[in-house]
């Protein structure tokens, strides 16, 4: 045999079409019913808004990138799911040099300063966002509703008791962050990463199943906390996360049951109304753990 017919190459040896650029651009698109909702209940404050986020996560990406010598890798469309993400989870009144720099930080110590796409253990979005919350806790909780302020439905159940009527918290006529407001529109977006093949389902029914029993028996609505506040974004777009999620199918179902856990105990006893954000940071934490005890063995392996 003609030796230059043999081809060696390093694994994986198993090929499929699909690229980062591909799923990228394809979370952008299944984000877009969320960003047109946002549009439509908070005029087009939430197109400057989302812009300033992108912005700053792209234009941090290409300047670090560039000082380091590494390849620009801004096409792919990771920055712009980043910046569009933080958009989505800030208030409709925060400035843009807010939301540009949420998106700078984001970038930089949620994704760069770990080696780029790939290597963050952290959901990057989400690091922004907690930047935000961290530093200007204010500006972080205005919140406006056709110009009107207003509180947000689980700012309202924490402080008055009072549970916003289900129908609204689905569409999203209510106050809230940009995207988190609107079930359907967020449905709709996950329903077309689903049908690409692009997203696991196990963390956000693990996650949003954990929700509804837990606060069913403690004696909560459960549907209005999964509509109320970030927890559909969270488990639908972020916790889903292909790089800070597990990688085994019982490794997902622990992650998303240990955020809901989380979501539900700072909801009902902690002093913060929401705990999304911090209940996925909190279990991507755990993911190099959960991944090392849910790793199943291998043909022949023992102990």
């Amino acid at each position: 045999m003609n030796s230059a017919e043999l081809l060696v190459t390093s694994s994986p040896h198993v090929r499929c079409e699909d690229s980062v650029p591909k799923i990228m651009w394809s979370v952008v698109i299944a984000l877009l019913p969320a960003f047109f909702a946002s549009v439509y209940f908070f005029s087009a404050r939430a197109i400057s808004i989302v812009l300033a986020g992108i912005a700053g996560a792209v234009i941090s990406e290409y300047i670090f990138q560039k000082a380091r010598g590494k390849k620009i890798t801004i096409k792919d469309g990771s920055a712009v799911v980043t910046g569009l993400l933080l958009a989505l989870t800030l208030p409709p009144t925060i400035p843009l040099w807010a939301t540009f720099l949420g998106g700078v930080v984001a970038i930089v110590l949620g994704k760069q300063v770990f080696g780029g796409i790939g290597h963050n253990p952290f959901n990057p979005a989400l690091i922004g966002r907690a930047f935000l919350v961290a530093a200007y806790p204010v500006l972080m909780t205005d919140w406006a509703v056709d110009g009107v302020s207003t509180a947000t439905p689980l700012a309202l159940m924490k402080s008055d008791g009072v549970a916003t009527d289900t129908w609204r918290l689905f569409v999203g006529q209510i106050g809230g962050s940009l995207g988190e407001t609107s079930a359907l529109a967020l449905l709709l977006g996950f329903s077309f990463l689903l049908y690409k093949g692009y997203v696991n389902w196990r963390i956000p029914l693990s996650m949003i199943s954990t929700v509804f029993l837990m606060t069913f028996i403690f004696g909560q609505n459960p549907v209005f906390h999964i509509f109320a506040g970030g927890l559909m974004i969270g488990a639908l777009y972020m916790a889903t996360d292909m790089v800070s999620s597990p990688t085994t199918k019982l490794g997902r179902y622990i992650f998303g049951i240990g955020a809901g856990i989380i979501v539900v105990v700072i909801r009902l006893w902690g002093g913060y109304a929401e705990g999304v954000l911090f209940a996925i940071l909190l279990m991507n934490a755990a993911v190099p753990l959960i991944n090392r005890y849910t790793r199943p063995r291998s043909l022949g392996e023992v102990k």
